[in-house]
């Protein structure tokens, strides 16, 4: 026999011995180990808790991999005892920028640890001007919440440097003046009425 004829044979055989190996697997065996190899979202929210700070990272990753499947869980998260865990629930869905977090975004602007609350800034400016009415409407109901006009302050200052709306200076200028409590929220209220005026941004 030809060498070439002989590796023909010997390559045939093996990919026989494959097909058979392949075809002995039953149907739908394949799917179901794709399918275990994948963590749930709730095992994930779970491994956020972990001492091991690898761990929290990877279940972290793969939260903001799955993304709007994520949202709900991650949400809940915020409300979580443990600082860490908080951050880690604040840093995902800042990553993740869904529109849908916005307010539990807000909401964690008053939240008791400043590395949270710089977090959730960092999404509302990610997910951009959608983020705009819910705060205003924020500022105008909590003034009095020195962390919450701290952050809202974080997020149009940021957004000012991406050439801010006319609309939206004055509020800003107000939060920087010496009373914003009062101030604030005056030009927040007149923000929105002339966005309701005018249309969405």
């Amino acid at each position: 026999m030809f060498p070439i004829l002989a590796g023909y044979n010997v390559t045939a055989n093996r990919r026989r011995k494959v097909n058979k190996t392949r075809n002995s697997v039953p149907k739908g065996s394949a799917v179901s180990i794709s399918k275990a190899a994948k963590p749930s979202v709730k095992s994930l929210i779970v491994a956020l808790a972990s001492e091991d700070g690898v761990v929290r990272v990877k279940a972290r990753q793969q939260l903001v991999a799955y993304g709007g499947r994520s949202i709900a869980p991650l949400i809940e998260t915020l409300s979580n005892e443990n600082a860490w865990v908080r951050w880690e629930a604040a840093k995902a869905l800042s990553q993740i920028a869904n529109p849908s977090s916005v307010r539990a975004l807000l909401e964690a602007l008053s939240d008791k640890t400043f590395e949270v609350r710089w977090l959730a800034a960092e999404g509302l400016i990610r997910i951009g001007r959608k983020a705009v009415v819910p705060l205003l409407e924020t500022l105008v109901e909590h003034s009095d919440s020195l962390s919450l006009r701290e952050g809202i302050h974080h997020v149009l200052y940021d957004m000012n440097r991406g050439n801010l709306d006319n609309t939206l200076r004055p509020v800003l200028t107000a939060l920087e003046g010496t009373e914003p409590s009062l101030e604030a929220p005056l030009a927040a209220r007149g923000a929105l009425n002339a966005l309701n005026k005018r249309g969405p941004l």
